[in-house]
């Protein structure tokens, strides 16, 4: 997915569908976000990894959680940047979804093709890049297939 035309791309996804059966690691250091985030990806049917709110609980939950799906990580955390965690997970092949009050020339170049969602963020609208992220991958497959 093209970092530019994901939230394009997301607003054609079916919004109908759910979160059902993913595992989504949320690394937020609000707590009214990350607690935000927790419950809309919960009533979608998602399994939530944390939320967490540190560079070393992520990389824990990163490196240790058998499955991840997908991750949505604020770029500051309590004043360190998350892209080590960012790092860890695209060294898995967990896409990433960058929620942030950060504008995107914040973000490396390595990350430029990672969706990136300026705060404040709809729960809805991540979930609808998780579900877009999920429908590139299935195309790819098809396509290879």
């Amino acid at each position: 997915m093209d970092g530019s035309g994901s939230v394009k791309e997301a607003a054609m996804v079916d919004v109908a569908r759910s979160l059902t059966d993913r595992h989504v690691l949320v690394v937020e250091d609000d707590y009214f976000i990350m607690d935000e985030l927790r419950q809309s990806f919960e009533r979608s049917g998602a399994t939530v990894l944390g939320p967490v709110g540190s560079i070393e609980e992520a990389l824990a939950l990163a490196e240790g959680s058998p499955r991840i799906d997908a991750a949505v990580l604020d770029i500051n955390l309590h004043g360190e940047m998350a892209f080590p965690v960012a790092d860890a997970l695209r060294t898995r092949g967990i896409p990433i979804i960058f929620a942030t009050g950060y504008g995107a020339a914040t973000i490396p170049e390595r990350f430029a093709d990672a969706p990136h969602c300026e705060k404040p963020v709809e729960p809805e609208m991540i979930a609808r890049l998780i579900l877009a992220y999920e429908g590139d991958a299935t195309a790819e497959a098809t396509t290879a297939a």
